[in-house]
């Protein structure tokens, strides 16, 4: 087996780029040899030190190169835009607070977010957060949360994911089956939580099971061990969760994509490259490998193990099949947008629908 056989399960992957805003010649590599069906770009990407049209026109650059390397009809760019603290664009992308402060208007906001993203080739954006905020001490969801009840989470989530859907930008809903109980951060180490099935049944997964029957295209997975479930792995890894749980009991036909499998929360559990083959057993469809957090080469490792995998029997090829299925009927559905200037008067209207981000000592995540 060849290198060059990576490209045929390039489906299954979410690269995120180094820190720079041109295309590292690394990974153009990458990018050229995997053929990954999405990218995620972060707060480095972006020239923060330029004006609107000298940062866009860099934008542009790397936008052209991405598409150029990776040489798909289309493919899926990707970011974090939530409000708050997690926003990654320079100005005058329009700042919002985080969710909970303008879910009353969440509809507004996701449709002025839809179109600032559409006019930076964005197609997917990595919200909205569906977990329910019922931890005070939880130390990464907060605010994050549109509300502290699911009634209020999918009050908000709903109308917020129709209007992004609706500037022709993917919603995915975030963090299945909930983050919003946890008290550890898992950007740093693994959250472990005692909830057993019925009770989350009976709280965090009724904003799930509202997007889906919503028509969400898009669930991304946890790094969250529930030990009442599934003893042994954690969400993201979890049979139990993305398969009985999530595709068989609760009937999502969507993509399902890890959360970044170099947060601290996965420490350990993708040391081995065959990491990826359990990965895509369990039920997800796509791996997110950005550079922000670990070595994004790495990908080449785990898509040559399932490449490996497939070819020596040991991963169903019916199983990985169905999957890149749901990976090209995404991307089919997934709009080319062109990077575009937006007018002064797109943003007044922008910034009036809904509360705006005023803590000025804050940094872009």
């Amino acid at each position: 087996m060849g290198e060059q056989a990576i490209d045929t399960v390039g489906e299954h992957f979410f690269v995120g780029l180094r820190p720079t805003p041109a295309l590292d010649d690394r990974d153009r590599a990458l990018l050229q040899e995997l053929r990954p069906a999405g990218v995620v770009l972060f707060k480095s990407n972006f020239r923060h030190d330029l004006s609107y049209e000298g940062w866009l026109a860099s934008h542009l650059r790397l936008i052209e190169d991405v598409r150029a390397a990776i040489g798909r009809p289309n493919i899926l760019i990707g970011v974090d835009h939530e409000g708050g603290r997690v926003c990654r664009t320079p100005a005058p992308m329009t700042r919002y607070a985080p969710a909970a402060r303008w879910a009353k208007s969440a509809a507004s906001v996701g449709r002025a977010m839809g179109r600032e993203l559409a006019s930076l080739a964005f197609n997917v954006s990595f919200a909205p957060v569906l977990d329910v905020h019922t931890n005070p001490q939880n130390p990464v969801i907060g605010p994050r949360a549109f509300g502290a009840t699911p009634d209020e989470v999918v009050a908000a989530a709903l109308p917020f994911m129709r209007a992004l859907h609706g500037q022709g930008v993917i919603a995915c809903g975030k963090h299945f089956p909930g983050h919003g109980d946890t008290a550890v951060d898992s950007h740093l180490g693994l959250p472990t939580q005692s909830s057993s099935l019925d009770e989350l049944r009976a709280r965090e997964l009724k904003p799930f099971a509202a997007a889906i029957a919503a028509g969400a295209h898009m669930l991304m997975s946890a790094h969250i061990l529930y030990p009442a479930v599934d003893a042994r792995d954690p969400v993201t890894l979890s049979k139990r969760f993305l398969t009985d749980l999530l595709r068989e009991e609760m009937g999502f036909r969507g993509v399902v994509v890890s959360d970044d499998i170099g947060m601290g929360a996965m420490k350990g559990y993708f040391d081995d490259s065959e990491a990826a083959v359990r990965l895509v057993e369990a039920g997800a469809d796509m791996l997110m490998v950005c550079a922000h957090f670990t070595d994004a080469d790495r990908a080449r490792g785990f898509a040559a193990s399932l490449v490996a995998a497939r070819e020596k029997g040991r991963l169903d090829p019916q199983l990985l099949a169905r999957s890149a299925t749901r990976v090209k009927s995404l991307l089919a559905r997934a709009p080319l947008h062109q990077v575009q200037m937006l007018s002064e008067a797109s943003f007044r209207t922008h910034r009036a629908a809904g509360e705006l981000f005023t803590a000025e000592t804050a940094e872009v995540m």
